[in-house]
């Protein structure tokens, strides 16, 4: 990690009475996407079975169309 960014880290820990690794950890979740993940996970009404039922299904289903033939 290159000086700035970690001193700018340091900083906002300070500022914010957290651990460098903290600030770390939460701009890297944002960067990543899992603070959106998070937010549709808790308003998602299906049980853990369901979501992987649903996600098993449509790799299936999007493996089919990948081996479908295609029409000209």
């Amino acid at each position: 990690m290159s000086e700035d960014v970690l001193r700018a880290a340091q900083v906002g820990a300070a500022r914010t009475d957290r651990h460098d690794s903290e600030v770390v950890e939460k701009a890297l979740r944002e960067y990543l996407g899992f603070d959106v993940l998070e937010r549709v996970w808790a308003r998602s009404e299906l049980g853990e079975k369901e979501a992987m039922d649903l996600a098993v299904s449509e790799v299936h289903a999007a493996r089919r169309r990948k081996r479908a033939p295609r029409r000209s």
